[in-house]
């Protein structure tokens, strides 16, 4: 069977703050090596840029995907099902595609839809707000206000079809990150890429679902990281480059990546920021010209980095 053309692979079909599609070539080299990963999770899918590079390129014979963002995983399940009831909706709302309109569609009742509706509402709405953000107010509804787009990317059915095969034997759940415990065998390779750390007291501007991540939340990651890895799993997780996610983390691998973040209003105050990439298991020596460094011993704390700063980000006010 010839192999796909790279245009034919699928990728991310939202946008998303915090994706990895940039940091690929940097996480690649930290990843398990191919052929060694089997059963692969990842608790918070979101854009799932990470699950997409390791079925291309690792081919996982096993595939769970979570998130506690009920609106999320029901996109991709609709994706999976039916993904020509998707595209079908996706091109009505391209045709019809103005500010009453997604003000309208950004106002639907969507337990008033079908899945195959609500995802592509999901999917439209996110190509046409304010920076691709998925925020919610407290009762759980959406609220980004439009963004300033000539030509928004609403439909690509080639890729939406490609996404529908890539999913067709994945497992997805509507779960908490707790929940990993229950599901995951040992040998499994599990990512996580949670909700960052903030950089300082100002820097958190979202809400993913209608509660927060806070400190105890990263806590409790960090147990649960820590279970996964006295299981028996290989486990890798990105956040910020904090001291606390340092100190939750001292007795495992820690590697710096640098990443760049556009997700503010302000165009002087986006650009290259450092992330952290923990790791429960080893990995193989580099040169010494690479930035990899050998894991932590067991009663040794992990290499620690600066912590790096970021100003504030806006978002614009409701209209």
């Amino acid at each position: 069977m010839p192999r796909p053309k790279r245009n034919d692979l699928p990728r991310p079909f939202l946008k998303w703050a915090g994706g990895k599609t940039q940091l690929l070539t940097q996480l690649e080299a930290l990843f398990p090596p191919p052929g060694e990963v089997k059963r692969y999770l990842e608790p918070f899918v979101g854009s799932g840029a990470v699950f997409f590079h390791l079925h291309n390129a690792h081919r996982p014979e096993t595939i769970v995907l979570a998130d506690s963002n009920a609106d999320l995983i029901d996109t991709y399940r609709a994706i999976r099902d039916d993904v020509d009831a998707v595209i079908r909706t996706l091109r009505r709302h391209r045709k019809a595609h103005s500010k009453e309109h997604y003000y309208y569609v950004r106002a639907l009742d969507g337990s008033q839809l079908s899945r195959c509706e609500r995802a592509a509402r999901t999917i439209y709405l996110n190509k046409t707000c304010f920076n691709g953000l998925y925020r919610v107010n407290s009762k759980g509804r959406f609220n980004v206000p439009l963004g300033r787009y000539r030509n928004p990317p609403i439909l690509d059915a080639p890729n939406l079809r490609a996404v529908a095969s890539a999913l067709r034997d994945v497992e997805l759940k509507v779960a908490d990150f707790r929940a990993t415990l229950e599901y995951a065998r040992t040998g499994d390779f599990v990512y996580f890429d949670p909700p960052y750390e903030p950089l300082s007291p100002t820097s958190s501007f979202t809400a993913y679902t209608r509660g927060s991540f806070g400190e105890r939340d990263q806590e409790a990651l960090a147990g649960v990281f820590r279970a996964l890895s006295d299981m028996g799993c290989r486990v890798m997780l990105s956040n910020s480059d904090t001291p606390l996610v340092h100190r939750l983390y001292r007795e495992f691998w820690i590697q710096r990546v640098d990443a760049r973040r556009s997700i503010n209003s302000n165009g002087n105050r986006r650009g290259r920021i450092a992330e952290a990439v923990v790791c429960s298991y080893s990995l193989p020596v580099r040169d010494q010209s690479s930035t990899t460094r050998r894991n932590a011993g067991p009663d040794e704390p992990g290499p620690r980095s600066r912590h790096v700063r970021k100003r504030r980000q806006r978002v614009p006010a409701q209209p």
